[in-house]
This record gives C-alpha cells, sequence and structure tokens, in this order.
C-alpha cells in the first residue's frame, strides 16, 4: 500500500468514529429531553409528597416506578388525571401493581 491508500483509510476511519460519536451525542440529547419533558409533566400532576414516595420507590425498585410512571403519563396524555395525585392515590397504585404482599426472606449463616 502506498501513502495515499493509508491517508484514505485513515480520513474515512476518523469520519466514521466522528459519525458514530455524533450519533451517539444525539440520541443522548434525545433521551435528556424526554426525561426532561417527563419530569415537568410528573411535576404537574403529582403533589411533592407524591414525587417524595416515587423518588423512594425508584431507589428500592426502579422497574416498579417506571412502570407508575408510564401509567401516570398515559392518563394524563388521555385527560383523566382530574386532580393532583397525592400520596395516598399513588399508595393506591402501588398496592394494585405490586400486590399486598410483603416478602420477608431471613436467611442463617
Amino acid at each position: 500500500m502506498d501513502e495515499d491508500e493509508l491517508e484514505k483509510i485513515k480520513k474515512q476511519k476518523l469520519q466514521q468514529l466522528k459519525e458514530q460519536r455524533e450519533a451517539a451525542e444525539e440520541q443522548e440529547d434525545s433521551e435528556e429531553r424526554f426525561e426532561a419533558q417527563k419530569k415537568a409533566l410528573l411535576r404537574q400532576v403529582m403533589t411533592p409528597e407524591a414525587r417524595e414516595r416515587l423518588g423512594r420507590v425508584r431507589i428500592a425498585r426502579p422497574e416498579i416506578a417506571e412502570n407508575i410512571e408510564s401509567q401516570i403519563i398515559m392518563l394524563a396524555q388521555r385527560g383523566a388525571i382530574q386532580d393532583k395525585i397525592t400520596d395516598k392515590t399513588l399508595k393506591d397504585l402501588l398496592k394494585k401493581i405490586t400486590g399486598n404482599k410483603k416478602d420477608i426472606n431471613i436467611k442463617r449463616r
């Protein structure tokens, strides 16, 4: 291979890497915008106490928190939410999703 071919290959690789980096940055930006919109909507339809409880649920069980958030967002988009979601309403939602069971596992060593 001569130097021209090597230079051409280097330029192609650099261009490809640049495009990949730009695509990753664009995707990250769109995810950040989506999260910001989601937080703003939840702030509008939930009381501070309910948002705080949802935050604690997110720490303990992120998959349940995501499930509840998507349900709340769907209800808000349909216009089914008349008043703000209170802490009690959120507790009821959590009970419906997780059931009323409490698992306690004790492991002896």
